[in-house]
């Protein structure tokens, strides 16, 4: 086996990970990134539709255009990446260990950055193991990145921001969506995305969930009810809805599987996703010399995660000490500052208080410790 050495290893290329790449590496780090995917850019290429936010937030640019820029800032970066390379472990607190295609090798790194994202939940049912049953993202895939139309007649489960871009999405590719189907009493997502669906004729159906799909071999349909104010359902209330595809956008949660195995402390907070890595202010886990950004830190919106991404790149270039601290600190309080930007408002305001919550669990840890 291969052993290789680098100042900074990135794990994942999408929008954090890629961000942190360019910060580390133009501050002078040599800088290793790694993704099982075949191409770089994560979530970024799925997301045809227009950034919110500011300038600096790059808004008004569609998803996979700044995912393009992304890939231009990398390359120019220097920064090296490995594509279709699984990393397994993290051992010793600064040891990767890789898998790409048919070569095993470690990776010893001064730093490490766990930008490894977040996946989608399931919601088991009646039939739900059907051919046609599918994540939102796998239906985003299939249609902006593959040009694939999962299927003509849709039904959508959840309606945030991924389960209302997706179903406008599905739409512009030629399917049919049926209904979007809530189990809470109000839309989840914005209100811009909500409009334009409603504007299409698509009914969003609050307080109602799947019962069952069925169908011999495939979906064909889904029976559809109301749900109480306690959460079930309404007796009566099932209806058929004849359909191919089950899309489901009941929410992510994050990827941590390498920061328990790298013996980071966790917390658990619902609306970051479930367990997240406790990390400080710079995004440094308990275990130092590795950091988190994007969806592994919470689940968040591709702004959010790229801001991480750069605040991450910062910090590890901070204390490897490639950018004096007077000058880090700055660049580093300006990426806050942003953060703090994007979860202002009615729906970041939550997230904001959950991420200083994580913080605050990172501090009393730490304490704790120190007493000891």
């Amino acid at each position: 086996m291969k052993n290789f050495e680098t100042e900074v290893a990135i794990i994942g290329a999408g929008s954090a990970g890629l961000c942190a790449g360019i910060q580390a590496a133009n501050a002078g780090a040599k800088v290793m990134i790694f993704d099982e995917n075949h191409l770089p850019g994560g979530q970024l290429f799925k997301q045809i539709h227009k950034f919110f936010g500011s300038r600096e937030h790059r808004a008004g640019i569609r998803g996979y255009e700044i995912g393009k820029q992304l890939l231009d800032e990398v390359e120019k970066s220097g920064a090296d990446v490995h594509l279709n390379s699984v990393v397994y472990g993290i051992f010793d607190g600064n040891t990767l260990g890789v898998v790409e295609g048919d070569n095993h090798y470690s990776v010893k790194a001064k730093k490490i950055i766990i930008a490894s994202g977040g996946k989608e939940n399931y919601l088991p049912f009646k039939g739900s193991t059907l051919p046609g049953v599918m994540g939102a993202g796998a239906a985003q895939t299939m249609v902006n990145v593959n040009r694939v139309l999962p299927g003509k007649e849709v039904i959508m489960v959840g309606s945030g921001n991924v389960g209302l871009i997706v179903s406008y999405q599905l739409m512009q590719a030629g399917a049919n969506v049926k209904a979007i189907v809530e189990a809470a009493p109000s839309i989840g997502g914005y209100g811009v995305h909500a409009s334009k669906i409603c504007r299409a004729g698509v009914p969003i159906k609050v307080r109602h969930t799947v019962l069952e799909a069925y169908g011999e071999n495939e979906v064909e349909g889904a029976v559809v009810a109301e749900l109480d104010e306690n959460w079930n359902v309404v007796p009566g209330s099932e209806q058929n809805i004849a359909c191919d595809t089950i899309c489901l956008a009941v929410g992510l949660n994050p990827m941590s599987e390498l920061a328990y195995i790298a013996g980071c402390e966790m917390t658990y907070i619902p609306l970051l996703g479930g367990h997240v890595p406790m990390h400080d202010e710079n995004l440094e886990t308990t275990v130092p010399g590795i950091y988190v950004a994007g969806d592994v830190t919470g689940v968040e919106e591709a702004s959010t995660a790229m801001e991480e991404g750069n605040l991450a790149g910062i910090s590890v270039a901070r204390a490897l000490g490639l950018i004096n601290d007077e000058e880090g600190k700055e660049i580093a309080d300006n990426f806050r500052n942003r953060m703090l930007n994007l979860r202002s408002g009615a729906f970041g305001e939550g997230r904001r208080i959950a991420k200083a919550t994580q913080v605050e669990a990172f501090n009393e840890f730490q304490a704790k410790e120190g007493a000891k």
